[in-house]
């Protein structure tokens, strides 16, 4: 019986990463696209909270959602799963490090994710990019 518990515990935390890695990439997504959350969710027909729930993984997003959220963001079912950063065509492995970096930022505070692109903008400046 504790073996039992131990892996339906398990599943649950990979659950909760994996929804966590899903709503940044949601976010992201939005972000991309420069609407709000209350506009995403507009065209959703969902709440705001909702979707900022949806976006930090502590709500479940329901499967049936995904094609409409991809569409709204114009983004892929599978770019919204993460299964095109983690295998690019051609290629197998790993997803990359800068895009292992990329998911880590996504889930920070905003005012973190700010830090870090005025930190990428300045780097990038003095390279002449």
């Amino acid at each position: 019986m504790a073996l039992t518990r131990t892996v339906s515990l398990a599943m649950n935390t990979k659950d909760e990463q994996f929804f966590k890695l899903l709503g940044g990439r949601i976010a992201q997504a939005r972000k991309a696209k420069a609407i709000t959350q209350q506009q995403l969710a507009d065209q959703l027909s969902i709440a705001q909270q909702t979707l900022a729930h949806y976006e930090v993984g502590r709500l479940r997003l329901p499967a049936s959602l995904l094609p409409m959220l991809a569409d709204v963001l114009e983004v892929s079912v599978d770019d919204l799963l993460g299964l095109s950063a983690a295998k690019p065509a051609g290629k197998r492995g790993p997803a990359s490090r800068l895009q292992q970096q990329i998911e880590a930022v996504a889930q920070l505070p905003r005012a973190k994710q700010q830090f870090v692109s005025q930190m990428l903008d300045t780097v990038l400046a003095q390279a002449g990019h």
